[in-house]
């Protein structure tokens, strides 16, 4: 399932993301020679739909053409099909930022599909070229500022993370992600760089790889506390199965069993007192429509919810984040997370 390649194939730094299968058969581990033998880790198109990260690579790559780069570069090319398409994942597939491995997993796992095969030899083969750093670049669906996620609360991940934003945001949960993978293997972060088709978000990629791939090593001594806004995602919001959801404004009807406000995403980065509304709940529908889930696993949805006067309402004070107005996003992955501030 895996391609892996040595040399830039004709025609990559100029194609769109619909058009990348034209070029690439399938996903591709591309590597690239530099001057640092330890190879910078770049993955790109885990979600077919978040196109940054492609257009990232292929300005860095246009930049180095003619020139060697400053230190080897490893670039994964994931879900080329979805991207065809311009969505996230194909009906049928996994969710190509779900299927990585972790220390979590079980030796004897029986999930063996050909994605969590093609993960595990994408990681035996950058922890067999010893790994300098890992990129994970990706976009999101709703208003969000740019901002790093890593999964250690470690100075070398700190440092990672405040190259790229003030912003921080440490998590452990969802798991099979690409940067819990290479947290064991290096220092690991995501990236998120807004929506799509916004222009700075790909050019503050190509920055931020960039500026990795000129680093002698990243520095092991405490961050200074002024220099990042700390959070920890504490929990996962998502649509029960059975529950009809739709966006609508107070004014107007909404025969849904939850109605989300239209500018919902609005509240994203933004502390919420307790009490705040995010939705009006159908009389007829008895449990919360919403189930939130902390990062060991457990159902906390009344601790963070509940109903008031057809108001969904939050109970404690949070911050979200990537609260999405997409409701196939919400149906296939989440409605987004809540925050705490570190």
């Amino acid at each position: 399932m895996l391609t892996i390649l040595d040399q830039l194939p004709d025609g990559l730094l100029d194609c769109e993301a619909r058009d990348l299968h034209r070029i690439l058969p399938g996903p591709t581990l591309l590597h690239l020679p530099g001057q640092h033998t330890e190879p910078l880790f770049v993955s790109v198109l885990l979600h077919g739909n978040e196109t940054t990260g492609l257009t990232a690579i292929q300005a860095l790559l246009r930049k180095y053409d003619g020139h060697k780069l400053p230190r080897a570069l490893s670039i994964f090319f994931g879900n080329i099909s979805a991207a065809a398409q311009g969505r996230r994942r194909l009906d049928g597939q996994p969710d190509y930022n779900r299927v990585w491995p972790s220390v979590a997993d079980s030796a004897d796992s029986s999930d063996d599909r050909p994605e969590h095969r093609m993960m595990r030899q994408v990681i035996d083969e950058m922890r067999a070229r010893n790994v300098f750093a890992s990129i994970d670049i990706h976009n999101n669906t709703g208003l969000n500022p740019h901002y790093g996620c890593i999964n250690r609360r470690e100075p070398h991940f700190f440092h990672l993370a405040t190259l790229f934003s003030r912003t921080v945001v440490y998590f452990i949960r969802p798991t099979g992600v690409q940067s819990l993978a290479f947290a064991e293997l290096c220092p690991a972060i995501t990236v998120e760089c807004g929506k799509p088709d916004q222009p700075f978000g790909a050019a503050h990629a190509r920055d931020f790889v960039d500026t990795c791939l000129h680093l002698e090593a990243l520095s092991n001594e405490p961050v200074d506390p002024h220099a990042m806004n700390l959070f920890h995602t504490v929990a996962t919001l998502t649509l029960r199965n059975e529950a009809s959801a739709g966006f609508a404004a107070d004014d107007q009807p909404g025969d849904w069993d939850i109605t989300f406000p239209p500018d919902l995403d609005r509240l994203n980065f933004r502390e919420l007192p307790a009490g705040t509304p995010i939705g009006r709940v159908h009389s007829d529908y008895g449990p919360l429509p919403l189930r939130v889930v902390d990062e060991t696993g457990t159902d906390v949805s009344d601790r963070y919810l509940h109903v008031e006067n057809g108001r969904l309402r939050i109970t404690r004070e949070v911050m979200p984040s990537m609260f999405t107005l997409d409701l196939d996003i919400i149906r296939q992955d989440c409605m987004g997370y809540l925050m705490e501030r570190l």
